[in-house]
């Protein structure tokens, strides 16, 4: 992997919230919403060299430009974002170890990852944002702030669960995001509204207004309706 250290911000014990895309773009989503809410500003870039696919553009291909950013505002780094997710066991180990790498050099205590948790459950324009640990003390600290912990074992794949992972190892305290979706292949709008009041709640910020998201939710929504009746 490619790594360019664009500057060197000046953070102290910062928080950090680190995503990429994934079930229903739930995370790519939030961490748009929060670097365009911070006005966050790029400090560190990290490129895959090792691409999974080729774009066909009608008789010629392209290599697919898979890159994520490091950004930073005040207290705050956000990493991740992009289009896709490494495409090789190898390049996600090393995408976690670098966020581990960075919360070290600048003495980040907490790292938070956020995603999207499938559900068959009917919920409406309500999804609930269900949190999981890197430990059973830290688990019982966030269900006294009233935050629904994830209801039963499961295994959390991608880059979203795996740093949970490199944080315990690392003792390094992380919480999980994840919320509810029914439909995986369309972007969840409501789905990342409700983890980042929630990430609101946990971290004591505001990221920013939340009008715009659910005004997309419904342009997803009436989409998928439009092109049901189509279908019929």
């Amino acid at each position: 992997m490619k790594i360019e250290q664009k500057i060197e911000p000046d953070l102290q014990k910062p928080l950090i919230i680190a995503a990429m895309q994934d079930m229903g773009d739930v995370g790519s989503i939030v961490v748009d919403f929060i670097n365009k809410g911070l006005d966050t500003y790029p400090f560190r870039e990290i490129s895959s060299s090792l691409p999974g696919y080729v774009i066909d553009n009608g008789g010629f291909i392209e290599l697919p430009e898979e890159t994520w950013e490091y950004r930073y505002a005040k207290d705050t780094i956000v990493f991740g974002g992009g289009a896709g997710q490494p495409q090789t066991n190898e390049e996600l180990n090393t995408l976690c170890q670098d966020v581990i790498d960075i919360a070290k050099k600048y003495s980040a205590r907490f790292i938070y990852t956020v995603g999207g948790f499938h559900t068959n459950r009917d919920f409406g324009k309500e999804p609930k944002t269900f949190v999981t640990t890197t430990s059973a003390s830290l688990a019982d600290r966030v269900r006294k702030l009233g935050v629904d912990t994830t209801p039963e074992q499961s295994i959390i794949t991608g880059f979203n669960g795996l740093i949970l992972g490199f944080a315990k190892q690392n003792n390094i305290e992380g919480i999980g995001l994840y919320g509810e979706l029914n439909d995986p292949k369309v972007p969840q709008y409501r789905s990342a509204k409700s983890v980042i009041k929630t990430l609101e709640k946990l971290t004591y910020q505001k990221f920013g207004n939340t009008t715009e998201l659910d005004m997309m939710a419904d342009a997803v929504e009436d989409k998928v309706r439009t092109r049901g009746s189509l279908d019929i």
